[in-house]
């Protein structure tokens, strides 16, 4: 089975936190605002690196002699901006 395309992926994350901060405005609430746009850029930051790890572990070998994605310099940038949490 094909992974989920990226696009469809980080559209189902906005979709989610666009919900949130609509009800949010409606409310008036611009702290819950403010904590949602954060709370969506550091979620989308993260998605993209796991992303790119899985697009890097489901990609073809590289022929010798050329480098492709390195799957452990994407995990150990995971680690560190799960430190940041």
């Amino acid at each position: 089975m094909p992974p989920r395309p990226r696009q469809k992926i980080l559209d189902n994350l906005e979709s989610i936190y666009r919900e949130a901060y609509d009800r949010a405005s409606a409310a008036g609430d611009q702290v819950r605002m403010a904590d949602l746009d954060a709370a969506y850029q550091r979620e989308q930051l993260l998605l993209e690196v796991l992303l790119d790890v899985r697009d890097a572990l489901t990609a073809p070998a590289a022929p010798s002699g050329q480098s492709g994605p390195d799957p452990m310099s994407a995990l150990e940038t995971i680690h560190r901006i799960a430190k940041l949490r």
